[in-house]
């Protein structure tokens, strides 16, 4: 029987994982590799002038965005040999916005590539939601693991989550400077998610399909 190209759903025991802080760095290490390089553009161009042929450091920044997401979604199928719904879709969108960036020499493409990215992940899970399916299980089930109803909840924040930083990125590239902005994905979207994240720590204790450290300890002695 041939393996699936994309992830299984999290529920089918053949669902491989891998452990959570490599997962979490494939995901946000080419965005800290498209912040290091706008960044650090000057110095970029200065040992390797062949970049030049590039652009500016926005373009550079964006060239070596799309090889590190590409190598990331290569590090995932090496590992699990499938590839993971969520960050294809996203690479899919950094292809397509990365390319017309470079070609076009407009990095109004690559600055709405969050807008697009956010909304489509916050449409899909609300989307999923409507036809029975929390799809957000697809994301988190390497960290740990709900019932179906707490699923639900969480793919629902999640999902109007999403659409709150897709509305929040068109505010930030348009009202500031490609510095700000580049800063803001990093150093301002980037905490945001934390503190939404561990916001949701009640609900994932109240619904978790598995008992709590404490919660063995307390069956032990019972």
């Amino acid at each position: 029987m041939n393996e699936p190209i994309f992830e299984r759903d999290p529920s089918d025991p053949a669902h491989k994982q891998i452990n959570p802080l490599l997962k979490l760095a494939l995901e946000m290490g080419p965005l800290m590799v498209f912040f290091f390089a706008n960044a650090k553009g000057d110095w970029l161009l200065e040992r390797f002038p062949a970049l030049g042929n590039i652009g500016e450091p926005i373009f550079i920044a964006t060239a070596l965005f799309m090889a590190a997401t590409f190598v990331a979604l290569g590090v995932s199928w090496v590992l699990t040999r499938s590839l993971p719904i969520m960050p294809l879709i996203s690479g899919i969108v950094v292809l397509i916005f990365g390319a017309l960036t470079l070609w076009l020499h407009n990095e109004t493409f690559i600055k709405m590539k969050p807008t697009i990215v956010n909304a489509l992940f916050g449409v899909i899970l609300l989307g999923g939601l409507y036809f029975g399916k929390a799809l957000l299980g697809y994301v988190f089930d390497s960290a740990f693991k709900l019932n179906a109803e707490g699923w639900r909840k969480l793919t629902l924040r999640w999902g109007v989550f999403f659409l709150f930083l897709a509305v929040l990125n068109e505010v930030v590239w348009r009202s500031f400077s490609t510095d700000f902005w580049v800063a803001f994905k990093v150093w301002g979207t980037m905490p945001i998610t934390l503190l939404f994240t561990f916001a949701q720590m009640p609900l994932i204790m109240k619904y978790s399909a598995e008992p709590l450290n404490g919660e063995k300890a307390a069956n032990k002695k019972t």
